[in-house]
């Protein structure tokens, strides 16, 4: 286990070091460099020229795990403005935040005891503000009125004061289902695997946490599922244009963390343990929902991710987030047995309806004339 853990550190300085030198802008094979206007974000590179598949598609093969930018929110904190990228000054403080991460990492080594320095392992390497490049403010759209109704009524392990009573007041994460999508494609707290096959006609993405993408490769009519056939992960299609891949996913699970139908509860689209997202997990799905991704070679070892959501009833205006992903071919996968040991959800509900027969009790008391429980 110690070397393992070694390997881990080693390889977070190495990651950190990789960084370093992308900010410099070392070219096409490199991620990408930041402008002299820290307020711009320039268009995704498209000059490096990737290797090929035996059957002539972009080589995307590898596993690119997003643990190295965790710590980067989706939203844009507001000291930062209206700039993409930090100053030289915040550029050091976010090196100092990771060091001080690797040191806790090294203490629990040192004293033979795993806390929160194994347990979360993120960084946020790099100098962007925030995940989001549009809307260029890097805050997500207003919902709407309807979405944000639905929202506040919504209930699940995270929302306060809630009673719990069966499975319909836990959301689809809290109960190892999913983690709704595009929330599964972003950086969470832990498990942030991301790995890629490819065979003739199909690209399959394969995520640490809770679920896998099987794309088919179709140029033309997308042909997605009939609209009535829904799924956590929804219907993803893919294509060519150049060197990137294209891929549209349609048919997302609909529906909303308020009802009492736990067959109507949907998987949130953005998840709390991503950094910078809305609290609580309870923002609902419609029938209009669309996710647009784009995966960018831009070097060897590198690609960009683009990924624009959509949901006409939900947000008021669509939005996209663009991550830097970096290959690790080393990172290991292991298995996330959530529902083994799954005792939350049982938990929950056990010390909920306890607290409510307490509060019943009191109230027959209280009606029998007994003050705090004696004569």
């Amino acid at each position: 286990m110690s070397s393992l853990k070694s390997f881990r550190n080693v390889f977070a300085s190495g990651l950190l070091a990789a960084a370093s030198l992308a900010m410099l802008g070392s070219g096409p094979a490199a991620a990408q460099p930041v402008p002299a206007d820290l307020t711009t974000m320039p268009p995704v590179p498209k000059d490096y020229q990737p290797k090929k598949t035996a059957w002539g598609d972009p080589d995307l093969r590898g596993t690119w795990p997003i643990d190295n930018i965790a710590s980067i929110p989706m939203n844009r904190p507001a000291n930062f403005g209206n700039r993409f990228w930090l100053n030289d000054e915040e550029y050091a403080q976010r090196e100092q935040r990771a060091n001080s991460s690797d040191q806790a990492y090294e203490r629990e080594d040192k004293n033979g005891t795993i806390g929160m320095g194994h347990w979360v392992e993120s960084d946020a390497s790099g100098r962007r503000t925030s995940l989001l490049v549009d809307p260029p403010n890097g805050q997500l759209p207003p919902l709407t009125p309807q979405a944000q109704a639905l929202s506040k009524a919504g209930r699940t392990s995270w929302t306060p004061n809630t009673k719990y009573n069966w499975v319909t007041d836990f959301d689809s994460w809290d109960r190892c289902v999913s983690r709704g999508f595009p929330a599964s494609m972003l950086p969470f707290r832990y498990n942030n695997g991301i790995r890629i096959y490819q065979a003739p006609g199909y690209v399959t993405i394969a995520l640490e946490m809770l679920g896998s993408r099987v794309i088919p490769i179709r140029s033309g009519d997308a042909k997605h599922w009939p609209k009535e056939v829904e799924a956590w992960l929804g219907n993803s299609v893919g294509h060519w244009e150049g060197n990137t891949l294209v891929i549209e996913t349609t048919n997302l699970k609909t529906g909303d963390s308020a009802t009492k139908d736990m067959y109507a509860r949907n998987g949130s689209p953005l998840n709390m343990a991503t950094m910078g997202v809305p609290p609580n997990n309870t923002i609902p799905t419609s029938d209009k929902a669309k996710v647009v991704e784009r995966l960018t070679p831009t070097g060897p070892d590198h690609i960009i991710y683009e990924m624009t959501y959509s949901d006409p009833e939900v947000f008021t205006a669509p939005f996209t987030a663009r991550l830097d992903w970096t290959r690790n071919n080393n990172y290991e996968f292991y298995e996330y047995a959530c529902h083994e040991g799954d005792v939350q959800v049982r938990n929950y509900i056990t010390s909920s309806r306890a607290g409510t027969l307490s509060e019943a009790s009191a109230e027959d008391r209280a009606a029998g004339g007994e003050s705090g429980g004696s004569r």
